[in-house]
């Protein structure tokens, strides 16, 4: 169903949008990754994530072949490093 989700970026993706959250108009049958597809089609600098890029769906883990509709909450998680002892 066509509408509307809410993209959430962390870390390094927020830093490189300038922003942490944006809204995507959707049409059917698009996944989470297709999602983060169409943000880098937007903003090439977005791009070299998807290998390792973590996928939430309304504050669930999921796969990058799932499906979204109107409404969603899509967090795209890159891999983060660092922390101390």
């Amino acid at each position: 169903m066509p509408g509307t989700i809410t993209i959430r970026l962390f870390a390094r993706l927020a830093q490189l949008a300038g922003a942490r959250e944006m809204q995507l108009d959707i049409g059917d049958g698009l996944t989470a990754g297709d999602a983060y597809r169409l943000l880098v089609q937007r903003d090439g600098a977005l791009a070299g994530f998807e290998a390792s890029l973590a996928y939430a769906v309304n504050q669930e883990y999921v796969d990058a072949d799932t499906l979204l509709k109107a409404g969603d909450e899509l967090a795209l998680i890159p891999p983060v490093s660092g922390g101390c002892c």
